[in-house]
């Protein structure tokens, strides 16, 4: 038998995915440093930092990386926030992920096989170097 989930968790829940998506860098700064777990996932398994990834937010994706969340962390669909900024043509939080650790091979498709795919080949070349 499955509790039902408390109203407040799930509204601080979703108003922590919606400072990803949107990018707000310090806010969600200071609810990671206030205890939400940096690698908190929504129900198909898109991080924190998928979600800021994916929307091209660099510097949200820094600060959750800084706060200890996975940079490869794969969603329900094997996808990493890596490939997701691959395939999205973010490139500053290609570096990002980079910076933060995060594994080109990581993933189905992996951020390399995404690379390949689109002929992305500065991002190939940017692969090759980590």
């Amino acid at each position: 038998m499955s509790e039902t989930p408390d109203p407040e968790v799930v509204e601080l829940a979703s108003k922590v995915f919606g400072l990803a998506r949107a990018g707000d860098a310090e806010t969600l700064a200071a609810y990671l440093d206030a205890g939400v777990p940096a690698d908190l996932s929504n129900d198909k398994g898109d991080s924190l930092v998928m979600l800021a990834a994916y929307h091209g937010h660099a510097a949200a994706v820094t600060a959750l990386l800084a706060r200890g969340a996975d940079a490869d962390r794969a969603n329900d669909r094997g996808q990493t926030p890596l490939a997701g900024a691959v395939f999205k043509g973010e490139d500053a939080v290609v570096r990002a992920l980079l910076d933060g650790g995060a594994n080109p091979e990581s993933g189905t498709p992996s951020a390399l096989d995404t690379a390949r795919m689109f002929g992305r080949t500065e991002l190939l070349e940017l692969f090759a170097t980590r």
